[in-house]
């Protein structure tokens, strides 16, 4: 097979190149970047070639203002994700990525791509809102909010450098996920495969079964121990779970995704 490039740019890593026959585009979490897929690409080596989306805004992006609009976001990262197309494509996307790999596959639908499946973890339905949710606002809050998600990061934010690298691009990511608002349109083409910590306080179960609202295809729901971030602990087995719906969704019908 012949690549249609080999570059990444600034928009998308390929974090562990190989010519795997799918490939899976990783959509990081609120804060997050395209470094906290690694392990992800590694449990999948052979199964799928992993990509993850760099957002604006973090790491070696920081200097760039963060695109605070999911709508905008997704269709800058739809236009980089284009040239990948040459092999079958799955979006894999946590919490905050988990809407925008939602926006970005309604995107590649509409311009007549296919996707081979969509997996998304840790946020409700796009159509779900909780009234009277309030986002953190100043410094504080956001780390309030961030401790109680995820632990292992307790230790990091007591470091002013720290927050100084962190906050800026987090505080960016919160403002698009408050603004966010579901536009109504035809379900998903693809199926979904809809993943949860049974203790994450950001997603109850029925939130999670409303999932399959959002597509035509096949429904999976799976629950793994632990919160938000259940993922940091249970890499192995959701990439086990990634590796096999990829298998058994994978056939000739396939097609090569957008033009």
């Amino acid at each position: 097979m012949t690549e249609t490039r080999r570059d990444t740019g600034a928009w998308i890593r390929r974090l562990l190149p190989s010519e795997a026959p799918v490939r899976l585009v990783c959509f990081p979490h609120a804060g997050g970047a395209a470094s906290y897929y690694h392990r992800m690409a590694r449990k999948l080596s052979g199964e799928a070639e992993v990509l993850a989306v760099q957002y604006p805004g973090r790491q070696d992006r920081r200097r760039e203002p963060c695109v605070d609009d999911l709508a905008e976001l997704a269709d800058l990262v739809l236009a980089e994700i284009r040239p990948w197309t040459d092999r079958p494509l799955a979006f894999f996307g946590h919490s905050m990525g988990a809407l925008l790999s939602f926006e970005v596959a309604r995107r590649l639908e509409r311009d007549g791509g296919t996707l081979t499946a969509l997996f998304v973890s840790g946020r409700r339905a796009p159509r779900l809102t909780r009234p009277g949710e309030v986002r953190p606002r100043s410094d504080d809050e956001l780390v309030a909010a961030v401790r109680k998600l995820n632990e292992a990061e307790l230790p990091l934010l007591d470091e002013p450098a720290v927050r100084d690298f962190v906050l800026p691009p987090l505080r960016g990511d919160y403002r698009a996920v408050e603004a966010y608002r579901y536009a109504p349109g035809p379900p998903l083409a693809c199926p979904v495969v809809m993943l949860t910590g049974d203790q994450d306080p950001q997603v109850t179960w029925d939130e999670a079964q409303a999932w399959r609202e959002h597509t035509n295809g096949a429904f999976d729901l799976r629950s793994f121990p632990g919160g938000h971030f259940y993922l940091d602990t249970h890499t192995a087995d959701v990439a086990g779970l990634v590796a096999t719906h990829l298998r058994n969704l994978r056939s000739p019908v396939c097609g090569t995704g957008a033009a």
